[in-house]
């Protein structure tokens, strides 16, 4: 499999999407060689406006935009996005459920040696609070140019979450459909159930492998989109499996894992065991070595698994 960030999905998306949507304008936050907005900016010189080193006056400025009808995309990484621009998101563009789009990307510890300052990991929770808002983490480029394409239809406010580390492409760009809300069996398992998302869907499909190779049968779910999450593929799984893991370059605090428990808690209990980022901020690092380290490998996946099956 070939390996590309999703990020460049966006990029690319935003090309894709201009040649049928002529009301689309694109906000950067002077990053654009970074969120691969410059892909865009590059093509469509005159739909493309940076608003410098102000994250919390492009979010002013797209909800501003997008009160007049236009599609808009503001762009940054998710630390400023999510983080430094949070009050505006919250007043200015999800209270009145204007329809933005935040493409967020460098999400996650996988940013790197940019270090704690840098590597987002409460966006998602952040997002998850606000009502009318969409969260939207794509696996691959595949998913993550097939999102940008599905947001445009996709009325009110929308987070997309996009990393900086390349990852396998594993959807068929000729036949892969994006729904938003619509959780995706990877593989069918009877004997448990790992739900991921983001880039680690690719590890929770290795990992998959590995346990099928020890006679160990596990379900895999990519859940790209993580609100409104979807409650019937968790709920189902948890009735025919018995016991879900999930996986997520997030904190375990607020993120997927948080989403899932409400799910499982309200409908059918079983237990649940969260693989994330821990309460503690990460540090700089080469982002495959971080990723290891804060167990969110396929490794760390099969044993997190054997553990709870106690074999």
């Amino acid at each position: 499999m070939a390996n590309r960030a999703t990020r460049e999905g966006y990029g690319e998306g935003l090309c894709a999407l201009a040649e049928v949507r002529p009301d689309l304008i694109v906000l950067d936050a002077d990053l654009s060689a970074a969120t691969k907005t410059s892909i865009f900016k590059k093509s469509f010189p005159d739909m493309h406006y940076n608003c410098g080193i102000a994250e919390q006056n492009m979010m002013g400025v797209a909800a501003g935009i997008a009160s007049t009808g236009k599609l808009v995309f503001a762009s940054s990484f998710a630390m400023f996005a999510a983080g430094r621009a949070f009050e505006i998101i919250r007043n200015s563009i999800a209270y009145p459920n204007l329809n933005v789009k935040i493409g967020a990307t460098h999400a996650g510890i996988s940013v790197g040696e940019d270090g704690a300052t840098h590597q987002c990991n409460e966006d998602i929770a952040l997002m998850r609070a606000l009502p009318n808002m969409t969260i939207i983490n794509p696996a691959d480029y595949t998913e993550a140019k097939a999102a940008v394409l599905a947001m445009a239809k996709y009325e009110g406010p929308t987070y997309l979450r996009f990393g900086r580390l390349a990852v396998p492409i594993f959807n068929d760009e000729a036949t892969y459909k994006f729904e938003v809300g619509k959780g995706i069996t990877v593989k069918d398992g009877k004997d448990i159930t790992i739900i991921a998302t983001g880039l680690m869907v690719a590890e929770a499909m290795e990992a998959g492998k590995a346990l099928a190779e020890q006679g160990i049968d596990a379900r895999i779910i990519n859940m790209h989109t993580i609100k409104p999450i979807d409650e019937d593929i968790i709920v189902k799984a948890a009735k025919e499996t018995g016991k879900i893991v999930t996986v997520e370059e997030h904190s375990v605090i607020g993120g997927l894992g948080s989403a899932v428990c409400d799910v499982v808690l309200e409908n059918f209990p079983v237990p649940v065991i969260k693989i994330g980022i821990g309460d503690a901020f990460s540090h700089s690092g080469a982002a495959k070595e971080l990723l290891k380290e804060y167990g969110l490998t396929a490794d760390n996946i099969v044993k997190t698994v054997k553990g709870v099956l106690g074999k």
